[in-house]
């Protein structure tokens, strides 16, 4: 996603590693596509992109989405070496709309029944980001986690290129 705001850009990646039930992918498609955001996905992927719950989560937005593939995480860390990456964990010991996000942040969630491997995580640890939520609860949705950090990285920069005022049907304002 592309935003200009007060004359700079800026840009958004969503990662999912290993991601493995296709109607958290299908909704993080949608999510991708209202937000302009660019999704990275790395395999293996526990689904085909074939699959119909798969488009039928992300519904019509499939085109609307840049998508790129991955065979390995160290592949997409090697293309994009100069990024700042941030790894969204219940493990992290940031919060993650503690963190101001650069432009052209890659946010990277990991698969929904183990998440990130440790040993990435504690390579990066200042790197590491958290949703609050209450103890002894194992995660939120995949797809609803993507959502929250997203719109913060969104609303840190003013929601820039998006369309924040709806209209009515049958009605007017």
């Amino acid at each position: 996603m592309t935003f200009k705001s007060g004359g700079c850009n800026l840009s958004v990646n969503i990662v999912l590693v290993e991601p493995e039930i296709p109607q958290n992918t299908g909704n993080i498609v949608r999510t991708c596509a209202a937000t302009g955001a660019k999704l990275h996905l790395v395999k293996p992927l526990g689904f085909s992109v074939e699959d119909r719950y798969l488009k039928r989560a992300g519904l019509d937005y499939w085109n609307e989405v840049d998508i790129s593939y991955y065979e390995y995480f160290d592949e997409l860390r090697e293309k994009y070496k100069d990024n700042a990456f941030y790894y969204a964990t219940t493990k992290g010991v940031n919060v993650y709309s503690n963190i101001n996000y650069p432009d052209d942040a890659f946010i990277v969630f990991g698969k929904e029944t183990k998440g990130l491997p440790e040993e990435l995580l504690y390579k990066n640890k200042e790197y590491c980001i958290r949703i609050p939520m209450r103890d002894k609860l194992r995660s939120l949705n995949l797809a609803n986690s993507v959502a929250v950090v997203l719109y913060e990285v969104l609303r840190q920069n003013g929601f820039a290129g998006l369309k924040e005022q709806g209209a009515l049907t049958n009605f007017e304002w």
